[in-house]
């Protein structure tokens, strides 16, 4: 059974009791991916602009893939991310860029 007993100091339900968040280093660093991912974002203004993202030894592919798909769709900006080499490379799509894989329009003939 819990105890209860009777304080004197009423300011102990005035004091804010919250800890501040500590992230730790692996959620540091995506942080701050993320935050350059989204710079990127900002930079890709023009379709003729074009980046080359250099995946690191420790770097899943497709990870990347989709933080960088992700960020995208957050600012609004619709994204081609394409396979250069081992990187890859991105910029805004346009109707070129579109790729043209699956099945066609119900009314393209």
């Amino acid at each position: 059974m819990s105890k209860i007993r009777a304080l004197n100091d009423a300011s102990v339900l005035d004091a804010p009791q919250v800890k501040p968040r500590v992230l730790s280093a692996a959620a540091l660093a995506r942080q701050k991916e993320y935050d350059r991912l989204r710079d990127l974002m900002g930079k890709l203004t023009d379709p003729s602009q074009v980046y080359e993202v250099v995946l690191e030894s420790n770097e899943k592919p497709l990870t990347i893939r989709q933080r960088l798909l992700r960020v995208a769709r957050e600012s609004g900006k619709e994204l081609v991310v394409r396979k250069y080499g081992k990187n890859f490379v991105v910029g805004l799509m346009t109707p070129e860029r579109r790729s043209r894989r699956g099945r066609k329009p119900k009314g393209a003939a």
